[in-house]
């Protein structure tokens, strides 16, 4: 759905790319993406889809890179108001789905807030894929009726205020933590701590859909004494409950031999 904005004005197609797997994106997505006149892109996104871009179109990158000068998120919200107040069409190209730790509510209010017209178009997140890709499903009658996405990323060593370690580690629900790297250890050891089996497996993720894809499953309680020596690099989901069972033994009883490439392992 397009979001009425000022008469003249372009439009701000916020579309979820997928994550690493340029055939994930969706079909309207890659519609709107070759229609655009400008396209700014996030530093996840698989850039094999910019060749799908039309002659003539700019091209703006628009990532955040550790340790690199990157466009400020303000910067980022006036580029979509300019460009948009100018009649043009402006594929904000996001990894995985956009509403999920995408910060598209921040890029949504400034564009409504100028009366420019917008659609977000869903994409594939990265808890569908890395579950698809280890042959498991999120939910499962009588295991797990529940699927909690929570971010990883204030984990650099405590605990944050945020969440609700207590009722995480309580909850018969599969639990999805993104943006781990930093904070794998932490968040196992909290949620053993707060009561989680500490053999319940854990699924680790990491470069969905490339050729660099690793998928690893590990105890919960391994992962929280030994998650740094895995050496897990970004970007990385962390993928733990019920379910997750099913993995381990997929990649015990076959290796999970998939049509695309991947290093699998089992430890702990």
């Amino acid at each position: 759905m397009i979001a009425v904005g000022q008469a003249g004005a372009g439009l701000v197609s916020f579309i979820g790319a997928g994550p690493g797997d340029p055939d994930l994106i969706t079909l309207k997505g890659l519609r709107r993406l070759r229609e655009a006149d400008v396209i700014v892109h996030d530093r996840l996104v698989p850039m094999s889809l910019l060749a799908e871009a039309r002659r003539g179109a700019e091209i703006i990158d628009g990532g955040k890179t550790p340790g690199r000068r990157s466009p400020t998120q303000d910067a980022i919200n006036r580029l979509l108001v300019v460009r948009a107040r100018a009649g043009r069409r402006v594929a904000r190209l996001k990894g995985g789905d956009p509403a999920i730790f995408g910060r598209l509510a921040e890029e949504v209010r400034e564009v409504r807030a100028a009366g420019v017209p917008f659609e977000i178009v869903p994409g594939v997140t990265a808890a569908t894929a890395a579950a698809a890709r280890a042959g498991i499903s999120l939910t499962e009658r009588g295991a797990a009726s529940m699927v909690v996405f929570a971010t990883g990323a204030a984990q650099t060593g405590g605990v944050t205020g945020s969440l609700d370690w207590r009722w995480l580690a309580r909850a018969p629900a599969t639990l999805v933590f993104y943006m781990v790297v930093r904070g794998l250890e932490v968040i196992a050891g909290t949620l053993v701590a707060c009561g989680r089996d500490p053999d319940d497996p854990a699924l680790i993720a990491e470069h969905l859909g490339t050729v660099e894809e690793r998928i690893v499953v590990i105890r919960l309680a391994d992962l929280a004494g030994r998650g740094r020596s895995l050496d897990v690099v970004s970007p990385a989901v962390l993928i733990t409950g019920p379910t997750v069972a099913a993995a381990r033994a997929a990649l015990e009883a076959s290796r999970l031999r998939m049509d695309a490439p991947a290093r699998l392992a089992v430890t702990g």
